[in-house]
């Protein structure tokens, strides 16, 4: 492997932890959002919460779709 090589591999690895960290601050979120709620208010906030949690996951998981090496 030359020094090319390398550096990219680590770039990719640190891409790969940056999402890994940002998929834990989207449950994070939620779980900030839905916590200690009344029922009632539980009710009206967690359709919204699960909404934005679907969407940033769906974000993420489409950027790391993209940093996968394309098949040989």
């Amino acid at each position: 492997m030359d020094s090319t090589e390398v550096s990219s591999l680590t770039n990719r690895r640190d891409a790969y932890e940056l999402l890994f960290i940002e998929e834990a601050d989207a449950w994070f979120e939620y779980l900030a959002a839905t916590r200690g709620q009344t029922a009632v208010r539980y009710l009206e906030l967690e359709p919204w919460a699960w909404a934005r949690l679907s969407q940033r996951l769906r974000a993420i998981r489409t950027r790391r779709t993209k940093l996968r090496p394309a098949a040989a």
